[in-house]
């Protein structure tokens, strides 16, 4: 998106083959921070390889105001395309501004992709409106068992970042038919307790209890 008011070779360097070259462009426009390169820095975000330039893209769009990049994030997180939409909730997250919560809907918390769903978790914590905690936990928590490690992990993370209110739907989980559900339920209480415990020690720990039959009550 060029206007008049961007600077042609800083343009060409987010474009660079370098990944050096695409990173000091970012790093230029952040530094003097300018609505005519918002655009710019959002398409770059979606097709961006390298994570430490997409994390100086981002760095360069919370440099700008709120007002000028939310609208564009927002329609990158409705767009097609996995990276755009995972990075743009990454960005969402950074900036904070609790005007991109209605973007973040049930069916993106369970997005297909897993990288997308751990973005849009992470931005539903911090962007979540007061009051509305305990339905965040409760749809958080019917994605437990789900993916890997990461993505497990990812999860846990934002339940305990919600604080007491996914107590609830964390412990009903517990009792989940499916083995891995309770023991990714289980392992998540585990953290909540006990923070240093570790997510390979806790998920480990409530695997074990589930297969003695354990859960909820019974299994502690």
């Amino acid at each position: 998106m060029t206007t008049n008011n961007t600077d042609p070779a800083v343009l060409r360097g987010l474009e660079h083959a370098g990944a050096s070259v695409r990173l000091k462009a970012a790093l230029t426009i952040g530094s003097r921070p300018d609505p005519a390169y918002v655009g710019a820095l959002v398409e770059r975000c979606a097709v961006e390889p390298e994570f430490q330039v997409r994390e100086m893209l981002t760095w360069a769009l919370t440099r700008h105001a709120a007002a000028v990049t939310v609208p564009l994030l927002v329609a990158e997180v409705r767009s097609g395309r996995v990276r755009a939409r995972s990075q743009a909730l990454h960005t969402l997250s950074k900036i904070g501004d609790g005007r991109a919560w209605p973007v973040i809907t049930p069916a993106l918390l369970a997005d297909a992709d897993d990288e997308v769903a751990r973005s849009a978790w992470r931005a539903a914590v911090v962007l979540v409106p007061e009051g509305e905690e305990g339905a965040l936990a409760v749809v958080l928590a019917g994605q437990l068992g789900r993916g890997g490690r990461e993505t497990r992990l990812s999860l846990s993370r934002a339940l305990i970042a919600l604080g007491t209110v996914m107590l609830p739907p964390v412990a009903a989980a517990t009792a989940h038919p499916d083995p891995r559900v309770r023991a990714h339920a289980l392992a998540t209480e585990r953290l909540w307790r006990d923070p240093d415990a570790g997510f390979e020690f806790a998920i480990e720990e409530a695997k074990r209890v589930v297969a003695l039959g354990g859960a909820g009550e019974e299994g502690r």
